[in-house]
């Protein structure tokens, strides 16, 4: 089992939980008013294309698709691609890999992610292979954290034992002490107007409902650039 196989298989058992914890009722409806603002603003005018890798159980998908855009979710966790599907709505959903999206070039006007940066083998190869998707003045989205300053051998539990020491070593982005090195990897990438802007009210949210188990309250960001 290579690296993104124990990544896959991670996060297909994690799909019931992780799906549950992003449809709780009680803030449901204010996580939805939050990020369609967030998403607006940060993407084109509707209707674009829009593709959002490592989509997980689809709930970014299906806001930006809520916005009026034509959406595609790609993962390879199978879990959590039946649970986006099981949502119905208007995205689509594929299996596909967040580093080498399978799409030809000039495909769509923005890409998007939220909570996939930090779990990237080679993140410079996939934003690479972003800007190839885009057409011209598209635009490249994501939103994460710090998740792990003390590093991913410092959480515990089940997820230490399939985010093994292997697995650890191939992702550069997981313990990054700051957001700061992710920014890095889309100036690197030849982005232009990279911009990091902290989500309060994403903040102002978990402090009012709480997080999931095992996390902390603390500043989510997004990081946005286009190409030429």
């Amino acid at each position: 089992m290579n690296v993104q196989d124990r990544i896959n298989e991670y996060w297909t058992g994690r799909a019931p939980s992780y799906d549950d914890y992003q449809q709780q009722p009680a803030r449901l409806d204010a996580d939805r008013a939050a990020w369609g603002a967030i998403w607006a603003a940060a993407l084109p005018a509707a209707p674009a294309d829009v593709l959002d890798v490592g989509t997980g159980s689809g709930q970014v998908a299906h806001t930006i698709a809520r916005l009026g855009h034509r959406v595609t979710g790609i993962d390879l966790a199978e879990g959590m691609l039946e649970r986006a599907r099981a949502h119905g709505g208007d995205a689509t959903f594929r299996s596909g890999d967040a580093v080498e999206p399978p799409f030809r070039p000039a495909r769509f006007d923005a890409v998007v992610s939220r909570y996939v940066m930090w779990t990237l083998r080679e993140p410079a190869r996939a934003v690479a292979n972003w800007i190839r998707l885009l057409r011209p003045g598209g635009t490249i989205a994501v939103v994460d954290s710090t998740w792990f300053p003390d590093g991913l051998d410092a959480s515990g539990g089940d997820f230490s034992r399939w985010y093994d020491a292997s697995v650890r070593a191939a992702l550069p982005l997981a313990a990054a002490p700051s957001i700061q090195p992710t920014a890095d990897v889309f100036t690197a990438a030849g982005l232009t107007d990279v911009r990091v802007t902290p989500l309060t009210t994403i903040l102002e949210l978990d402090r009012t409902f709480g997080v999931a188990p095992g996390h902390e309250v603390q500043m989510q960001y997004l990081i946005r650039g286009a190409v030429r």
